[in-house]
């Protein structure tokens, strides 16, 4: 028996019908296969920069960019004898033969480790992933050069980065999508703290596409802090399905209906107009010439709010190729949905709330960076529970380079690798084909 009687449909994003009548429990984190597959890599697959690591030795630009080792460099040829490298990782990363260690090569430059899940499972965080990588890649230099303990340090250095010096691997050629447990700020963040840029290019630019894989970590990321537990679960899968998964194809619509003349005021004007017609909404009384509206369901409202918020973020920013609109467009859209109404915007003032801050730092009077580089665990844009930064990522999609930090700069490797998985770079598609 269903959980919920909710059933949704799931269009991707084309506009085209995937799965109809689609039980509300089937897109749990904790429920569909490929959410916890997505999950699953997440926390197992590792980057590893081949290209990167041999430049490092050979020029002694290793750690932090500001470090150079004159005299200590090493002349390896790594990328051209990639194949003997890869070998000897899998055999050190592996637990058994034949076990799921996989390793994915990219030209010889780029290598995405797969560890085992024995490694995950016998560790009490996901560090076991990075660190076992790093640690082969290091030692599989060391053992095809024959490199002695004068040299090592360097080679150490180029794979690691300033770790042990610094507390996290500064300047490492092994990256993850999920930064160290110390950064995370608070428990369950982990999922949510992984920068907007990083999935931008994981997604290859695709506005929804990208919304979809953010809020997927964002809603995996409310279960995991114990925010979708009893009656918050409903909530919490409403809104991911409505925003996130563009279920009933309200976000593709809302976008396709403004998308040539509109702004945020007619993508308001168009969410409330179908929340009536999908009674959802129903007026009700009046307050001198002001029509309040009633909800009988205030957490589908909700759900319809979000999608209503990163559909007016598409609009705004893809109208205007900024990213830097995004903030100021999470404020105004709620603030005029709310005057419209009467009824509270996206989760509830949270999202309102989160882009006052949002607005002065990351391009207000402080300016300390772009869009890009803000994630559901910063101290910023942590507020909302899940619906904030997958509009981030929407409008940094449609952004024409308007950031000082542009997801080319500071993520390309992420979608050169795992943007190369299916599950990574279409989960609208493969979410809703293991429902």
């Amino acid at each position: 028996m269903a959980k919920y009687s909710d059933t949704i449909d799931l269009y991707d994003d084309e506009g085209k019908l995937l799965k109809s009548g689609v039980a509300l429990e089937k897109i749990s984190p904790v429920v569909n296969p490929a959410i916890k597959k997505i999950i699953d890599m997440t926390k197992r697959t590792i980057a590893v920069n081949v290209a990167g690591i041999e430049k490092g030795i050979k020029t002694g630009a290793v750690g932090s960019k500001a470090d150079s080792i004159a005299g200590r460099t090493l002349d390896l040829d790594i990328v051209k004898d990639v194949d003997a490298i890869k070998a000897k990782i899998q055999e050190m990363v592996q637990v058994e033969e034949g076990d799921d260690t996989q390793i994915k090569d990219f030209g010889g430059k780029l290598l995405l480790v797969e560890v085992p899940k024995a490694r995950i499972e016998a560790a009490a965080t996901y560090d076991a992933a990075i660190t076992a990588v790093a640690a082969a890649t290091t030692y599989a230099i060391l053992d095809q050069y024959d490199i002695g303990p004068f040299d090592a340090p360097m080679v150490k250095a180029a794979v690691w980065g300033t770790y042990p010096q610094t507390m996290d691997m500064k300047g490492a050629n092994v990256a993850s999508i999920l930064s160290i447990p110390q950064n995370n700020e608070g428990l369950g963040f982990a999922l949510r703290n992984i920068p907007a840029n990083h999935v931008v290019m994981i997604t290859g630019r695709n506005a929804m596409q990208g919304s979809a894989l953010s809020s997927t970590f964002e809603h995996a990321g409310q279960f995991e802090m114990g925010n979708a537990i009893g009656p918050f679960e409903r909530a919490q899968l409403l809104g991911y399905a409505y925003q996130g998964l563009n279920a009933n194809n309200l976000v593709y619509d809302l976008v396709k209906t403004n998308g040539q003349s509109g702004t945020i005021g007619t993508v308001v004007q168009s969410l409330v107009e179908r929340a009536i017609e999908d009674k959802v909404i129903a007026p009700g009384k009046k307050g001198g010439y002001f029509q309040y509206y009633d909800t009988k369901d205030p957490m589908l409202w909700n759900a319809y709010a979000a999608a209503g918020t990163l559909a007016g973020t598409m609009v705004n920013c893809g109208a205007g190729r900024f990213a830097q609109a995004v903030s100021s467009t999470l404020l105004y859209f709620n603030d005029l949905l709310e005057h419209e109404t009467g009824l509270p915007g996206c989760d509830y003032g949270r999202v309102m709330g989160t882009a006052v801050g949002f607005s002065f730092f990351s391009h207000s009077i402080y300016g300390g960076g772009g869009p890009g580089i803000f994630n559901g665990n910063h101290v910023v844009t942590r507020h909302s529970a899940g619906f904030a930064i997958p509009c981030v990522v929407a409008a940094c999609s449609v952004d024409a380079g308007t950031q000082m930090f542009a997801p080319e700069g500071t993520s390309k490797i992420y979608g050169e690798t795992y943007g190369q998985i299916d599950e990574f770079a279409k989960p609208i598609q493969n979410i809703a084909k293991e429902v």
